[in-house]
């Protein structure tokens, strides 16, 4: 047997496992690259609406009116408004804002 022939161990060829396991693991890297960049295009088109409202000429003008000694702690783009997450003295809440209408369209509070 020389250096190119194929060895066979019970009827299968080593030199094929070989090419099976390298176009499995090049599989792999495509389908993880695909999808990285599948999240990345979902997570843009998610900001893209509210984006899209601003550039439009939406104002970017927003008093979301809290407590003195409130902080906003997260913003998150939720079905084309903005989950804004306010700690306030009394509690923790959400504000659901609607950034075409510049107002608070609604409240989810926490813990009472």
């Amino acid at each position: 047997m020389g250096p190119g022939s194929a060895v066979s161990v019970r009827g299968v060829s080593v030199r094929g496992l070989k090419i099976l396991v390298v176009v499995m693991g090049v599989m792999i890297i495509v389908a993880t690259v695909a999808l990285v960049v599948a999240l990345v295009q979902r997570m843009n088109s998610a900001a893209g609406g509210v984006a899209n409202g601003i550039a439009s000429g939406v104002s970017t003008d927003l008093a979301l009116r809290q407590p003195p000694g409130s902080r906003i702690g997260q913003i998150a783009v939720l079905d084309g408004r903005l989950a804004v997450w306010v700690e306030r003295p009394d509690g923790a809440r959400i504000l659901l804002v609607d950034p075409r209408g510049g107002r608070v369209a609604g409240e989810i509070r926490l813990g009472e």
